[in-house]
């Protein structure tokens, strides 16, 4: 299933576009990395879901398969790479991904990157394919 909805893709990319501008502009005026880390730009909520819910579409398209599951609460949720599909007592596969919406985002649009927000402790990954590195950032 889809993060996003076909009839909402275009919604979903101006909403993740503008967080993307909002975002550099935001990062390009921090005096420091932890500033930066902490780039959050507001959007409405349902602008911030669209951003979301958008780019995880582009991580699955980006990346298809049923080997890791990438959290992103409370927006939704996707599972990519090849490996292991889910355990069929719970659909959880063997590697577990969650991320805070703006650190998903943040390194979605090439705000941070993974090894930066990973050693702030703001990624909780859990398996043998616990990093996204190679596939970010997505723009």
């Amino acid at each position: 299933m889809s993060a996003i909805r076909e009839q909402d893709i275009d919604e979903g990319r101006r909403a993740f576009l503008t967080w993307r501008d909002e975002a550099k502009a935001q990062a390009a005026q921090a005096e420091s990395s932890d500033e930066r880390l902490s780039v959050s730009p507001q959007l409405p909520r349902r602008d911030m879901a669209m951003a979301v819910r958008y780019s995880l579409h582009m991580l699955e398209i980006k990346a298809p398969g049923p080997g890791v599951e990438v959290r992103v609460a409370p927006w939704s949720a996707v599972k990519i790479l090849d490996g292991p599909a889910s355990d069929p007592h719970n659909l959880t596969p063997p590697d577990v991904i969650e991320l805070d919406p703006d650190v998903w985002l943040r390194m979605a649009a090439g705000v941070s990157s993974w090894a930066e927000e990973k050693a702030a402790g703001r990624i909780s990954a859990v398996g043998e394919r616990d990093d996204l590195h190679e596939l970010l950032p997505l723009v």
